[in-house]
């Protein structure tokens, strides 16, 4: 590649704290429960109880994993009295997790030279 090339493409990559927000979304992504909270939510709002009970694990527990994920702004909150409703944040988590998930689904292509 000429040098100018490299430049452009080093001009298009995430840097500072762009980049730091997508690993940490990423690094958030990489523990199956907050998969599996997600997944959950992608079904609708639900309160911490239900999640708890869904997902198997208590509700301490899911306190904790949801305030992680609202922290990177995956899951907001609505509170109803002494209850708190979470639901995914917006389409971009939606299509963040149908993506993964397709992906993930799909076949893996034979390669030539395997068996």
């Amino acid at each position: 590649m000429q040098p100018d090339t490299l430049n452009d493409l080093r001009g298009k990559l995430l840097t500072g704290p762009a980049l730091g927000a997508v690993a940490e979304i990423f690094g958030l992504l990489a523990d199956p429960t907050r998969v599996r909270i997600l997944d959950a939510l992608s079904h609708g709002e639900r309160c911490v109880g239900d999640l708890a009970a869904v997902v198997v694990i208590s509700e301490s527990a899911m306190s904790h994993q949801l305030r992680l994920l609202r922290t990177a702004r995956l899951v907001r909150v609505r509170r109803d009295g002494r209850q708190a409703f979470y639901a995914l944040d917006d389409h971009h988590v939606i299509g963040l997790l149908r993506d993964a998930r397709k992906h993930a689904e799909e076949p893996t292509p034979k390669r030539q030279g395997t068996r």
